[in-house]
């Protein structure tokens, strides 16, 4: 079991990125003035992990290509 779990690492960061956006969604939510509801706040925390994840594993993929 443990094996099967180190190979799978999606859903480990999956997790990982809900439980950061747990911190995020509030901060985003108190920046806005209460002016987005919370679920569009947690959409946009959401969004901003997935816009900084992208970006990261495009700067490696530009500076990196041997590995991919």
């Amino acid at each position: 079991m443990w094996c099967q779990w180190r190979r799978q690492k999606l859903p480990l960061y999956l997790f990982l990125a809900m439980c950061f956006n747990l911190v995020v969604a509030p901060m985003v939510y108190a920046a806005t003035g209460e002016q987005l509801s919370r679920s569009q706040s947690w959409g946009l925390g959401l969004l901003g992990l997935v816009t900084l994840g992208l970006s990261i594993y495009l700067f490696f993929v530009m500076f990196v290509p041997e590995k991919f």
